[in-house]
């Protein structure tokens, strides 16, 4: 397959790690739209560009001037044959669900041109899962992006249907947007990083849903140990909560594990009282002053 040069970059889906994905994207020079089908979440998002371009340039993951020029180089979208006509690369961030991403890829693989790849941001699920259901699965990978204000992490995790020439694209994407690409060897649910968390805040959800023990000192156990600045819940809010029990319930039901639901469920009378996390300031926190985040929250432990 002829080498491609990546130019135009569509995300799918509106939400906080979109939003980051598309900002990074565009701090690097690349043309990006940003498509939803829901405008509500479209308004929301032309609200948060500027904040979040500019939590980039104060956490010096790019310049101030990089940060300014961004959010001039996307456009945002919700109309699809618009969004995805021209794109050299697609990054999806929708939901946990294989059936739905599956969709979205199978109305996009309808209006891309046939150089597109496409890859999936998924954090829990495999892109053999999916990768029938795009239409072209030489050119599908997952290319799974961390909190972008945090690291320049980012997993490359193939199918065995993926071209050599796609992941060869994705890795010249990666570093052409400052990323440091950890390329796993097989396919893995979570890739590295987050197959370990996913243990520690599964593990934290356990003993918060049987009542061992409250929220704030299951995260003072970790952060007074581990010597970290966040806990368990804590970095569950900044995931988001609704992600974080959607990942939770997909993997209870896949497994038919009670605990897995009784964790659901747990998470679920937040979601009912609209208590996302940071994106709604108010998770398993009141944000942005977060009690952990006060040095009376650790009173006592050195």
């Amino acid at each position: 397959m002829k080498k491609i040069k990546i130019k135009k970059v569509l995300i799918l889906g509106a939400g906080t790690m979109g939003l980051q994905i598309g900002l990074q994207c565009a701090a690097w020079g690349f043309e990006v739209t940003i498509y939803d089908p829901f405008e509500q979440a479209l308004e929301q998002a032309g609200k948060q560009l500027k904040k979040l371009a500019d939590s980039l340039a104060g956490h010096k993951r790019v310049s101030r001037e990089q940060a300014d020029a961004a959010t001039g180089r996307i456009r945002l979208s919700s109309d699809p044959k618009s969004a995805g006509r021209d794109a050299d690369l697609i990054n999806e961030s929708v939901p946990e669900d294989p059936k739905l991403k599956q969709a979205v890829f199978a109305q996009f693989n309808e209006i891309c041109p046939g150089h597109t790849i496409f890859t999936t941001n998924s954090s829990t699920l495999v892109p053999s899962m999916i990768a029938e259901g795009t239409g072209r699965p030489d050119r599908f990978a997952a290319l799974h992006f961390h909190d972008l204000l945090l690291t320049n992490v980012v997993d490359i995790m193939p199918h065995p249907g993926t071209s050599k020439q796609t992941l060869e694209d994705i890795r010249g994407f990666c570093g052409a947007i400052e990323q440091f690409p950890i390329e796993l060897k097989k396919e893995q649910h979570g890739y590295v990083f987050n197959t370990m968390l996913s243990e520690l805040l599964g593990s934290a959800l356990t003993l918060a849903s049987k009542e061992v023990a409250s929220v704030e000192d299951i995260d003072r156990a970790w952060m007074g140990i581990m010597k970290t600045f966040v806990g368990p819940f804590g970095i569950m809010d900044s995931i988001g909560l609704e992600t974080v029990c959607k990942v939770t319930d997909y993997w209870a039901g896949v497994k038919n594990d009670p605990q897995g639901k009784a964790n659901a469920a747990f998470l679920k009378k937040r979601l009912k009282k609209g208590e996302l996390g940071v994106k709604t300031g108010k998770g398993f926190y009141q944000y942005p002053n977060a009690a952990f985040l006060s040095p009376e929250f650790m009173d006592g432990i050195r």
